[in-house]
């Protein structure tokens, strides 16, 4: 092994090494590769309805021809706009072996933003799912002639209870997309052509597509790999990961559909999270890998009959999407003996950035060291090229092979967001001397107080350790004294006496400085999330905003594990 030049290399265990073994290659050869070592392997769970490797190669490939049938080749996107069904990994590998791009969409997208994702990708093919009101908008789409071709993927065939919408006029079943259609000849596809546009942002603007390469997936793939066979937790055919995030969010294609099948393991594909349901995935089913975001972990943790279950099955436990609580992480290992992992990551890096090691015990803003092959720095925030030594509070920026070259038709962002080979993450943090890595917030989201730079991360974790206190989110609001102040929104747990803002002042008297301290309270039922749900701070900002729904599983917050930054996720 090479002499290790990184800090974070001498945390490293003895097995784990920094630079990646494989090149990259593109995201059918990752397929191809796994049907190859076990076609009759188990790929898909989907509601008791079992896809095997073999299955899913030849029901892709069937895409794959009735696509480029249908004009798919190098230079044409196609639109996935789907929930978590089977059809999506379907849809995906088909339009990549056409040679064709994938434009994600959410369900959760408004007309307008749904309108403009599909003309700024140049999408003029639409798979989107015959469930009532996503098919409404994509037929309406076909008929304004926003799109040229509408293929419909009926539910019957995977969810025999499903109540699917009539068929628009001018849609195309995805049954009967090969019909005729010649296969797909087996083509070498460069891994350096744009596989994915990933949106993101949305919020304060509009939203710009992350150009993601074939390269760039397999080699966040690699990364994930590496690191887990590296730390011994190898992951293989007898494993059994939930899919309970949307696929349509980078997070859950690649850090559970993607690694899942590079390493021939089994996805156990769930329609949306359901505690109940995940619980007898755990229990029941036996699944080793659970990845979810912070609210998925406390509806576990706080689930009444927790201390009953049997959790005994997970091998690998990791959240991402948001910052991750103190009390979940110790509630998690007091149920499982497990640690409960946690990273950083955004859609632009695939969303492979950091992970915490094995032994580290969790601590508030902790992400983690750098990911193989990941490479990552903090610079000045007024001087993006001058590098900053350890504890020194700075922007984070990364490269590596993982990292998207920019945005789709967005030069001018493109070039902004890079220096010197690095991506600009826009999120605040620092690394300590030891080369790990930790978050303090977004960029964006600082809150000047009195000329004091106040981060409104670092005061919900604090917020969290009051016993009443279910959620917190802080942003900053107008004061005609300090420019700005924090006001804190949070909701109670079950049974919980009233809060007030005095009184929530005195608990962080200690915990926080007086220019930290929140100026306004508010409670509230609930607060808002995005796609994945996460927290979503930019919803209370955005809240009577129009179309101020929460953004695609591509809002490009950081993320406390793979997946699109957010003080904790992407599209």
């Amino acid at each position: 092994m090479s002499a290790r030049p990184f800090p974070w290399e001498a945390a490293y265990p003895s097995t784990l090494r920094w630079d990646l073994p494989d090149a990259p290659t593109s995201v059918p050869a990752l397929l191809d590769a796994a049907v190859a070592r076990g076609p009759d392997q188990v790929a898909i769970d989907f509601l008791g309805r079992s896809i095997t490797y073999r299955e899913l190669d030849v029901r892709a490939g069937a895409a794959a021809a009735g696509l480029a049938a249908l004009g798919v080749r190098p230079g044409v996107s196609v639109g996935l706009y789907l929930p978590n069904t089977p059809f999506h990994p379907i849809a995906f590998f088909g339009t990549l072996r056409a040679g064709g791009r994938i434009a994600h969409l959410s369900p959760l997208d408004p007309p307008r933003r749904l309108r403009f994702k599909l003309e700024d990708s140049e999408t003029r093919i639409l798979v989107a799912s015959d469930d009532p009101e996503p098919l409404d908008r994509a037929a309406g789409l076909l008929a304004a002639g926003v799109i040229d071709r509408l293929i419909v993927a009926e539910s019957r065939d995977f969810d025999p209870r499903a109540r699917p919408a009539p068929l628009p006029a001018g849609a195309i079943p995805f049954s009967r997309l090969g019909e005729g259609a010649p296969p797909v000849s087996a083509r070498s596809i460069d891994p350096g052509a744009l596989a994915l546009l990933q949106y993101t942002g949305g919020t304060t603007g509009l939203p710009k597509g992350a150009m993601l390469t074939h390269a760039n997936l397999t080699a966040a793939v690699a990364a994930y790999r590496t690191w887990f066979i590296g730390t011994g937790t190898p992951m293989g055919p007898g494993d059994r990961l939930i899919c309970a995030l949307p696929l349509f969010h980078i997070y859950a294609l690649t850090t559970i559909l993607l690694l899942g099948l590079d390493r021939g393991a089994t996805v156990l594909l769930r329609p949306r999270f359901d505690v109940d349901a995940t619980l007898r995935d755990i229990e029941i089913a036996r699944a080793t890998f659970f990845a979810g975001v912070p609210t998925m972990w406390g509806a576990i943790a706080n689930h009444p009959t927790i201390e009953q279950r049997d959790l005994s099955s997970l091998r690998v436990l990791s959240s991402g999407g948001a910052p991750l609580p103190t009390e979940i992480v110790t509630a998690i290992h007091r149920r499982t003996g497990r640690q409960l992992g946690a990273g950083w990551g955004m859609t632009e890096t695939a969303p492979a950035g950091t992970r915490m090691l094995p032994d580290q015990a969790h601590a508030p803003g902790l992400i983690g060291v750098p990911l193989p092959g990941v490479e990552m720095q903090i610079v000045a925030l007024e001087d993006p090229r001058r590098v900053l030594g350890a504890r020194e509070i700075g922007e984070i920026r990364v490269r590596g092979l993982n990292v998207a070259s920019g945005y789709w038709r967005r030069p001018a962002q493109s070039a902004a967001s890079h220096v010197d080979g690095f991506l600009l993450t826009g999120d605040v943090g620092y690394r300590d001397e030891q080369g790990s890595f930790y978050l303090v917030d977004r960029k964006d989201d600082m809150i000047i107080s009195g000329g004091f730079n106040v981060y409104p991360t670092m005061i919900e974790q604090a917020i969290y350790e009051h016993p009443a206190v279910a959620e917190a989110l802080v942003i900053g609001i107008p004061d005609d004294y300090r420019g700005q102040s924090a006001k804190a929104f949070v909701t109670l747990r079950a049974g919980a006496p009233p809060l007030t803002l005095e009184a929530l002042r005195d608990f962080l008297s200690d915990k926080l400085g007086r220019h930290e301290l929140p100026n306004a309270l508010e409670i509230r039922t609930t607060l808002p999330k995005t796609a994945v749900g996460k927290l979503w701070r930019r919803g209370l900002i955005a809240d009577s905003a129009e179309d101020a729904d929460p953004p695609t599983a591509a809002d490009p917050q950081n993320t406390s594990e793979p997946n699109t930054r957010t003080p904790g996720a992407p599209e």
